[in-house]
C-alpha cells in the first residue's frame, strides 16, 4: 500500500486519501478518503466496519455497472435477492495531475480484470468556512471507454426498493445512539431518504455533516440515507430505473460536504452549505 496523501485545512489535518489499499476483491478496492474529522479532531468516516466491511471511509462507488460490481460485498440479483458472485470490480489509481495540501486531481480506471470500462477524473479539495467548520468538496466525472453503452443500477433497480445506493457515499462511524437526520423540508431517515433536496445532514455526537448537491444534475439524484441500521449519507445515481451512458458519454457529478463541530441547527446547516458551495 502507497503512503496515504495528507489532505490540510486551516492549518490542520483534516483527511487522510487511501489510494491503493490492499484489499480482497469482493471489498472493492478503491481509493478513498479516512479518516476525515473536524477541525477540532473528530473522525468522522469509518472504514471496514463489521456490519458491512466494503464501506471505506468517504468517496465513489457504484453496485452494478453493465453486471459488475463496483461497490463491494454481495450483488442483489432479482428473484434472488444478495448474492455471491464473481463479478468484483476495481478502481486504480493512475496518478495526479495535480497535489497540493489542500487537495488534488487524480485519474482513475474503473476495470474487470484488464479491461477498463470507465475512466475516471476526481477532484478533491478542502476549504475553511470558519473556525468550527470546513468543507469537503469532490468532483468526479465518470467517461465511459468500454466501446459499448454501459447501464449504472443499484439493488432498487434490480428488485430491492429503498436501496438506490451508487454514486458518492460517505459511511460516519458507528455510535451508541442513532444520528440525527433531518434536511431543508425533513425531520427523520425515513423523511430524508429518496428526497430530491438540496442538501441532507447527519448530526452524530459532537459532529455534524451537511451533504450538498453542487449542481444540477447532482441536485436531481435522491440521498441515499441511512441512521438506525447504520450511519451512512451518499447519492443514487439509478433510483428508479438505469442509468444509460452512450461509449464515448460521461457522468459528472459534484458533492459538496460540510464538516462541523457541535450539533448544527436546521438555519446553521443552511447557511454553512451556502457559504461552502459558493466558496
Amino acid at each position: 500500500m502507497n503512503p496515504p496523501t495528507v489532505l490540510r485545512c486551516a492549518g490542520r489535518t483534516v483527511a487522510r486519501y487511501v489510494r491503493s489499499p490492499d484489499l480482497a476483491p469482493d471489498h472493492f478496492p478503491r481509493p478513498y478518503l479516512h479518516p476525515v474529522s473536524t477541525l477540532a479532531g473528530v473522525t468522522v468516516t469509518e472504514e471496514l466496519p463489521e456490519d458491512h466491511p466494503h464501506h471505506l471511509g468517504a468517496g465513489v462507488a457504484v453496485p452494478d455497472v453493465a453486471g459488475f460490481n463496483f461497490w463491494g460485498g454481495r450483488t442483489f440479483v432479482r428473484g434472488q435477492g444478495p448474492t455471491e458472485l464473481d463479478n468484483h470490480g476495481v478502481q486504480r489509481h493512475e496518478g495526479f495531475k495535480l497535489r497540493d495540501p489542500d487537495g488534488f486531481v487524480e485519474e482513475l480506471g474503473w476495470a474487470v480484470g484488464e479491461r477498463v470500462l470507465l475512466r475516471e477524473h476526481r477532484t478533491v479539495a478542502a476549504t475553511a468556512l470558519h473556525d468550527s467548520a470546513w468543507a469537503l468538496d469532490l468532483t468526479f466525472s465518470l467517461a465511459n471507454v468500454s466501446g459499448e453503452e454501459l447501464s449504472f443500477g443499484s439493488p432498487a433497480t434490480n428488485g430491492r426498493p429503498g436501496a438506490a445506493y451508487g454514486g458518492f457515499f460517505w459511511r460516519a462511524p458507528l455510535e451508541s445512539e442513532v444520528p440525527e437526520v433531518f434536511g431543508p423540508d425533513a425531520d427523520g431517515e425515513a423523511a430524508a431518504h429518496g428526497a430530491r433536496a438540496d442538501w441532507v445532514a447527519l448530526a452524530g455526537r459532537g459532529w455534524t455533516l451537511v451533504f450538498a448537491g453542487a449542481t444540477e444534475e447532482t441536485r436531481r439524484d435522491p440521498w441515499f440515507v441511512r441512521a438506525a441500521e447504520y450511519p451512512g449519507v451518499g447519492s443514487s445515481l439509478a433510483s428508479g430505473e438505469r442509468l444509460v451512458v452512450a461509449a464515448g458519454g460521461t457522468v459528472v457529478r459534484r458533492v459538496v460536504t460540510v464538516v462541523a463541530d457541535g450539533r448544527l441547527d436546521r438555519d446553521g446547516a443552511a447557511a454553512l452549505v451556502r457559504k461552502a458551495v459558493t466558496a
